[in-house]
């Protein structure tokens, strides 16, 4: 599924220009990357969030869809409802249209507190697509740890100091966790290749069935990094293979990024201020060693499911 970039240059997206979203914000990007390709009319539900709150200012909305709010932790819910609703009128000849439905939720409404209700939808088939813009924290609240951030990051409550080094555990694996609901479409991207994101959003949408993809974007407040560093910061997650980039399609599963040579996971960390606190002295030299140690052993999985190998070029 190639999509041209150059033939969505003139196409509307679902979400307009002038939210409240923080500039260099990866979910906008996400969310207008994703979405562009979708030539389907959309219903979009959104998790409390920060995409929610900054797109949906009373009276202002950013939203050229119909768009609805659910709460906090039951956008999987809301959007198999939605689905379910659509189905009884479409039997009933009152709907002709084929729609598709949507759901957003950062890492914290979908890895933590919608995990229930976004597992229940799944298993029970609906066909919808769940994405999750994934920057690691609460942001909405005050930038806590959620199960997303990464082990080592200093959060509001998971602060570095003389004792303890930020998180000290090591993140789910959501993206796994939704391939082993056995549904048919999972993929996990980055802003590093817009056409990635735009082809993995558009296969997710058009699948029959529950899909999920989860888009690792940068928080510039949060992972204290200059604006200006969005996709370069997407590109070294990639590169350093701390964010595989993968999909499953119907249980198999797919490498879609190999880098061509070792660039060790310091050179993602080093720029965002999350981390900061690695790099003064000696003192937490061992969770950057076993920050590089998690990414070797997950990336080996991910090779090994998808049936590769990998000689990264000197």
């Amino acid at each position: 599924m190639v999509v041209r970039l150059k033939d969505l240059t003139t196409k509307d997206t679902p979400m307009t220009r002038g939210h409240r979203m923080c500039p260099g914000c990866g979910a906008p990007t996400a969310v207008k990357q994703g979405l562009m390709a979708v030539d389907k009319p959309l219903v979009v539900t959104c998790a409390t969030g920060c995409l929610e709150v900054s797109t949906t200012i009373y009276p202002f909305n950013a939203w050229n869809v119909p768009f609805l709010h659910s709460a906090f932790e039951n956008a999987g819910a809301n959007v198999s409802g939605i689905e379910a609703a659509y189905v009884a009128l479409r039997k009933r000849g009152k709907i002709k249209e084929d729609i598709k439905f949507v759901a957003f939720g950062g890492d914290g409404g979908t890895y933590d507190i919608g995990l229930q209700a976004l597992s229940g939808a799944a298993e029970r088939g609906h066909d919808f697509t769940y994405i999750c813009y994934n920057n690691q924290g609460y942001m909405n609240t005050g930038a806590q740890r959620s199960s997303a951030t990464p082990h080592g990051a200093s959060s509001t409550t998971a602060p570095a100091g003389k004792k303890i080094p930020g998180k000290i555990q090591r993140p789910k694996d959501l993206t796994d966790i939704m391939a082993a609901h056995h549904i048919p479409y999972v993929a996990q991207t980055t802003l590093h290749n817009p056409q990635d994101v735009i082809e993995k959003v558009k296969k997710a949408v058009e699948t029959p069935g529950p899909s999920f993809v989860n888009i690792l974007v940068p928080c510039v407040l949060f992972w204290r990094i200059d604006p200006a560093m969005q996709k370069e910061i997407c590109r070294l997650a990639a590169d350093t293979r701390i964010w595989p980039i993968y999909e499953v399609e119907n249980g198999k599963w797919k490498l879609s990024y190999k880098p061509r040579k070792f660039v060790p996971v310091e050179e993602y960390i080093k720029p965002q201020g999350r981390f900061r606190h690695l790099f003064k002295g000696d003192q937490w030299k061992p969770v950057v060693e076993k920050l590089q140690e998690e990414v070797e052993e997950k990336w080996s999985y991910v090779l090994e499911r998808c049936n590769e190998t990998w000689e990264p070029k000197e």
